[in-house]
């Protein structure tokens, strides 16, 4: 290996374990002190390079695309307060799971702490959400420091994987020259024959990490099953999932060999891709109805706490065995009424309970198929034609086609979608940042998620989560990512409606529902992104099936009522349960 000076051997070495550990695609800012970092990414033949002119969006892109992948998307900023834009994202990337790579380049030492400009201290900048984090020492282009460098490259990408997965942060410093300006002297004209390891390292990763996967034992997998086998009602419940999509088939195969019915979250994987009749989604409404169902003896639980308030409460109230099963055995259960934490890998656990157990139905199961199916009847009645919120995600998930990617943001959007969307056997991935649930950085995550496929990118967002990251659309220029985003404006936080605070009014209307009579047909001009304004269900249906089977982008805006459609959801809820009460 040659490098006209120490500071391109450091940064192209780096960027060579990134790769070789299977990193495919770098998210950069521009920016000075990280000069070395971009060129070296830039130049590197295996590494996609996304550009981008703001740090927090850079990242929560680098963020998608990980959440789509399961692979570290490793994210680049010069230094001071550009740093400090990828925090947000590091935190979603922490609670949520997501493998992501941090490089922040760094002043040199004598730097710190002497008021030189944008200079800040650095040192775990981002606390204890990373999984790892180390600063650099000094580009140096000695044997056994390139060795170090190295190692250090493929254990930031191991440590970001491992479970549970999340960020890593390296902070990086550099001393000038920054560009890859020779230096006489800088680099020595033997180092390949005095180390040819730390020169050119090895054909794969310098350090390559075999990973097992979380298993149970014989003993322990008999004893669950035993248990299995002898509940009469049992429940399997999936939330949010980690990064990447889990098994289906896994997950269908325990359905079939426990004969339990399974609540799937429209995060968790599992509410699309499956048989019609695997996977209930009506839950967030009928299980509200008293005495809907008798109370399950079991239930084996997958993934982050549900998206679903009353799922959640309705696991909170039955006096039941709760398995929690994790990976990592983390302890994701907030109402604290898991009884049993199985620290396994749910795709490992499945396959060998199936081996375990023989296929058998149940009348609880289909206790719950009848409901679902008064259920999504019940819907279609009391829906109508009416447009409002929670029919719009209802349309927006029956029209994406087969496959797509469907991102969807917080607050009202991915509530509407858990309560409104039915399953069905389409080959949706259904992602969403439910990590710490903010709506910052929601299109620039969605972009992200859709550059690591050719699926079609359907995006369904807010209009706060748009105003929040506008300047996220840049990257459907830049970066090549064609989305069909449909916009919905309520003009405000639509959600504060489902809160107490509603009634007091004053503060309600100008510090928690916040409307702000925003047109937003200007920022489709500014980005070049066709702009489509539709009134109807039929219409919303027709302009997102256009748009996905066709090559670009479009924004398609709807208008609905947030007052509304708070009170349309409760009419309906209502319904559902006096229905179901009264059987």
């Amino acid at each position: 290996m040659t490098a006209p000076n120490r500071n391109t051997l450091w940064a192209e070495t780096l960027v060579e374990e990134f790769a070789a550990a299977g990193a495919q695609a770098a998210a950069i800012a521009p920016g000075s002190r990280s000069t070395p970092l971009t060129v070296a990414f830039h130049d590197h033949p295996e590494i996609q390079v996304y550009s981008h002119l703001d740090e927090r969006s850079a990242a929560f892109f680098a963020l998608g695309r990980a959440r789509r992948t399961g692979r570290p998307t490793p994210v680049v900023c010069t230094s001071g307060t550009a740093a400090a834009n990828f925090h947000p994202a590091v935190l979603e990337a922490s609670e949520s799971r997501v493998p992501l790579l941090l490089l922040t380049a760094d002043r040199p030492p004598e730097l710190q702490d002497s008021g030189a400009n944008q200079t800040t201290d650095q040192q775990k900048l981002y606390g204890d959400a990373v999984r790892w984090y180390r600063t650099l020492p000094e580009p140096d282009p000695t044997p056994r420091t390139l060795r170090s460098l190295r190692v250090t490259g493929s254990r930031a990408v191991a440590e970001a994987t491992r479970p549970p997965a999340g960020p890593v942060h390296l902070n990086v410093p550099f001393r000038k020259p920054l560009e890859p300006t020779p230096v006489e002297g800088d680099v020595p004209s033997d180092l390949s024959q005095r180390d040819r390891l730390a020169a050119e390292g090895r054909s794969g990763p310098f350090v390559e990490t075999t990973r097992g996967r979380l298993s149970l034992s014989d003993t322990d997998i008999d004893r669950l099953g035993n248990r299995l086998e002898a509940a009469d009602r049992g429940l399997v419940v999936c939330g949010p999932a980690d990064a990447p999509t889990p098994d289906r088939d896994a997950l269908a195969a325990l359905v079939d060999a426990t004969g339990f019915p399974v609540l799937a979250d429209p995060l968790s994987g599992h509410r699309f891709g499956h048989d019609e009749g695997v996977v209930c989604g009506g839950y967030d409404s009928y299980l509200d109805a008293e005495g809907v169902v008798p109370d399950p003896e079991i239930v084996i639980r997958f993934g982050a706490s549900p998206t679903s308030k009353v799922l959640r409460t309705y696991l909170a109230g039955v006096d039941t065995e709760q398995w929690l099963v994790d990976p990592a055995g983390g302890w994701r259960e907030a109402e604290f009424t898991a009884t049993r934490i199985v620290e396994a890998d749910p795709t490992a656990l499945a396959d060998a309970l199936n081996t375990r157990l023989d296929e058998s139905g149940s009348d609880y199961a289909d206790r719950f198929a009848t409901l679902e199916g008064q259920y999504w009847d019940t819907i279609a009645t009391a829906t109508d034609d009416q447009l409002f919120e929670g029919t719009i995600a209802e349309t927006v998930a029956r029209a994406c086609p087969d496959p797509a990617t469907l991102f969807v943001s917080n607050s009202m959007p991915v509530r509407d979608l858990d309560r409104f969307a039915r399953p069905r056997p389409a080959d949706i991935t259904v992602l969403g940042n439910r990590g710490v649930s903010g709506i910052d950085g929601i299109t620039s995550t969605a972009l992200g998620a859709g550059s690591a496929t050719d699926d079609p990118l359907v995006a369904l967002t807010g209009d706060i989560a748009f105003y929040h990251d506008m300047n996220g659309l840049l990257a459907v220029r830049r970066c090549g990512v064609d989305v069909t985003l449909v916009l919905v404006n309520n003009d405000g936080g639509g959600i504060f409606h489902k809160l107490p605070i509603e009634a007091f009014d004053p503060p309600f209307t100008e510090q928690f529902r916040t409307p702000h009579g925003l047109d937003f047909e200007p920022a489709g001009e500014l980005y070049d992104i066709p702009f489509q304004r539709v009134d109807s269900r039929a219409d919303l249906e027709t302009a997102v099936e256009a748009s996905t089977r066709e090559d670009g982008s479009r924004i398609i805006l709807v208008e609905p009522d947030a007052e509304r459609s708070h009170r349309i959801r409760e009419s309906i809820h209502e319904t559902v349960c006096e229905q179901f009460e009264s059987e």
